[in-house]
């Protein structure tokens, strides 16, 4: 696939680490031009300056800006818009935090709801001019296997997930005749800094060691291990690739054959 999006501008949030900054090398080494998103400005220049160049006149840059604050999301995606169109968007925003649905406060849902599906209505607003002039995009949404079988002890994330999922679906089907195809990557458990948070979180929850917890995790997985940020990179790739052109409304598990449903 080298070289297959050389002259496409791919926008990728979450994209200072794990899957996000895994899927910006990733995309890059196809050739596209990288827009990094994410709240802390060193670390994304940083990023930005790493990333592979292997076309021609390819370039990279980052947006500093937090997807709690959707005024000045859209207003900093719309003025990277007017001046190089987005073709591919990633959307990836951290996992909410843990614990059972029914005590969560309310509040919770709603910053959580702002912070995904909020933040990515916004930013598809401000790239869906530039994909519809080219007649060509490619929008993925990185969530959770949750949408097809809830995690027990993460009701926020299992309600917000879903909603990002039906969003996505809705759009597959409005975007579809504009030449744009918006699919979900569903990663399994992957070795990121929100699996630490979770493992952590369950030890103390359970007064059981991050060992224990994460043997019970594996002993779920098929594969037997966890999962490398670029392995769920690799997935995205193929969803923003052209050889994805006819790949639209899915939701594809990367989760080493966790997921029990089809």
């Amino acid at each position: 696939m080298a070289h297959q999006l050389a002259g496409r501008h791919a926008l990728v949030c979450g994209g200072s680490e794990g899957i996000g900054l895994a899927s910006a090398e990733a995309l890059a080494a196809l050739g596209a031009d990288v827009t990094v998103l994410a709240r802390r400005a060193e670390r994304l220049a940083e990023v930005a300056a790493a990333l592979p160049r292997v076309a021609d006149g390819q370039r990279h840059g980052f947006i500093a800006a937090d997807a709690g604050d959707a005024a000045a999301l859209g207003a900093k995606v719309a003025a990277l818009c007017a001046g190089r169109p987005v073709h591919v968007l990633l959307n990836n925003t951290a996992g909410p935090p843990g614990g059972p649905a029914h005590a969560a406060d309310p509040e919770t849902y709603v910053a959580v709801f702002r912070q995904h599906l909020v933040a990515g209505q916004v930013l598809v607003q401000a790239v869906l001019p530039g994909m519809k002039a080219a007649r060509w995009g490619r929008i993925v949404n990185i969530i959770s296997t949750s949408v097809k079988e809830p995690i027990p002890n993460l009701g926020v994330s299992n309600t917000i997930r879903g909603a990002v999922a039906s969003w996505a679906k809705t759009l597959a089907t409005e975007l579809g005749p504009h030449g744009i195809t918006v699919n979900n990557v569903l990663p399994g458990y992957t070795r990121t800094q929100r699996l630490g948070q979770i493992l952590d979180e369950r030890a103390a929850a359970t007064g059981k060691s991050r060992d224990e917890i994460a043997g019970a995790m594996l002993a779920t997985v098929p594969a037997g291990r966890f999962a490398e940020p670029e392995e769920v990179a690799a997935a995205v790739a193929f969803l923003a690739s052209p050889a994805a052109g006819y790949v639209n409304g899915v939701n594809l598990p990367v989760d080493g054959g966790r997921t029990k449903s089809l």
